[in-house]
């Protein structure tokens, strides 16, 4: 195979997550035409790479009228990935913990490239729904959680890490950077951080950090609640999401360093 062929199959298989990202993010069937116009790509490539994605079912149509959207071998792809990703399988019973305790909305969010992200949830025992969607992407200064997963970084690698435009706000103001790395320090130093939603005027957030092997901070258990609940229970709803991010964060520790022994076992029997 030519050079010329690898870097086309790899433009290819480029273009096929481009694709799966973009319907990801919009959350609803699309046609293929409305599909290229929003990627910005050719589409006689998109249409290719649709009918090849439609063939092995990672894509399906959603209508007569010819929209398409992510097709069930990714359902079968994500429940392969849960079995082996040890954050995920271990997080969901901490969800289930917090959220039967304090009865608010728990999350599980880390980074998706530049952005916050919630990966799983347990939506708490209220008559009304304080969540916000698994998947979607959100500017990390507009997260308590954001302050805790760049706490790994200098400050500035934060701010380069984290693009100008998602300093501004939802209500059009601007945090200031200095304000928002000051943060990242006390976050860091307390191991928790908390504040008034930015996206809503009737929430409060808590975050606490996971950390790996290594000490650092790859996801975040979270909790929403009502502001007047929020103030009401703070030290309570703080015990309770740190306490189980310390047991997730041992955990996991624990199982790092038993998959390094048996690899440097395995190691030393070859």
């Amino acid at each position: 195979m030519t050079q010329a062929h690898v870097t086309q199959r790899a433009r290819g298989v480029d273009r096929a997550v481009h694709i799966l990202d973009y319907l990801q993010t919009q959350k609803r069937p699309l046609r293929p035409n409305e599909i290229a116009q929003g990627i910005g790509a050719p589409k006689s490539t998109v249409y290719d790479i649709i009918n090849l994605l439609l063939d092995q079912h990672i894509l399906e149509y959603y209508d007569r009228e010819g929209r398409v959207f992510l097709g069930r071998k990714l359902y079968f792809f994500g429940q392969s990935y849960l079995k082996q990703f040890d954050l995920a399988r271990e997080s969901e019973e901490h969800l289930v913990h917090i959220a039967e305790v304090t009865k608010e909305t728990a999350q599980m969010c880390m980074l998706e490239g530049h952005k916050y992200t919630v990966a799983m949830m347990r939506e708490g025992e209220r008559h009304f729904r304080i969540s916000s969607d698994i998947g979607e992407p959100v500017a990390i200064p507009w997260t308590a959680s954001g302050r805790l997963l760049v706490s790994h970084m200098t400050d500035r690698e934060i701010l380069d890490f984290i693009p100008a435009e998602d300093f501004v706000l939802p209500d059009g103001t601007r945090l200031d950077p200095q304000l928002f790395l000051a943060q990242v320090h006390a976050a860091r130093d307390d191991g928790f951080f908390s504040f008034d939603s930015v996206a809503d005027t009737f929430t409060h957030c808590f975050a606490a950090p996971v950390h790996d092997e290594a000490g650092q901070c790859i996801a975040t258990l979270c909790l929403i609640a009502p502001r007047a609940d929020a103030a009401r229970n703070h030290g309570d709803y703080r015990a309770v999401l740190t306490g189980s991010a310390s047991r997730l964060s041992e955990k996991l520790a624990g199982e790092g360093s038993r998959h390094a022994r048996r690899t440097v076992s395995g190691q030393g029997r070859v």
